[in-house]
């Protein structure tokens, strides 16, 4: 099924949705930090409910089982300069991802987030531009982002 699309309903008992996750880097921008695949669902009183999966970690990067997070990625950010290198993270990232918590009764939805390694804010470039020094409450560096549209999962 493509983003965007709704997968079947399984009968219960089935076996979970596999996911085949791409991502690569903009020719001109910051290698990859990491794949997420975000999973939504309602629960038996109607709320909604959503669980984060670091699915593709770049460098090599585990997810620990004690924590279930990913050690982050590092930064290469120079921000008096304005300036990083791709010397961390990956141009590509690739994965097979398996819903662990698949419920074929249960309604749900799954999107795709993609981070890039940390780079400079606009407010540090500015900084540079104008030779001005932020106040420390300003934020300097960012992690840009990339959604795709969700997979949709009705039961039968």
């Amino acid at each position: 099924v493509p983003m965007g699309g709704d997968l079947p309903g399984a009968a219960p008992g089935a076996h979970a949705p596999v996911f085949m996750v791409t991502a690569s880097k903009d020719p001109d921008g910051a290698n990859l930090d990491r794949i997420q695949i975000i999973k939504g669902w309602l629960t038996d009183t109607g709320e909604t409910r959503e669980q984060v999966y670091d699915a593709a970690l770049a460098d090599g990067r585990q997810v620990s089982p004690d924590t279930g997070k990913a050690p982050l990625v590092g930064a290469t950010v120079d921000i008096r300069n304005a300036s990083y290198t791709n010397e961390i993270g990956d141009p590509l990232l690739m994965t097979v991802w398996r819903d662990p918590d698949f419920d074929a009764g249960q309604a749900a939805f799954y999107y795709v987030r993609v981070i890039e390694i940390p780079t400079p804010r606009w407010t540090a470039y500015d900084a540079k531009f104008f030779g001005a020094e932020m106040p420390p409450e300003v934020p300097m560096v960012t992690q840009e982002r990339a959604y795709t549209s969700p997979i949709w999962y009705t039961p039968k």
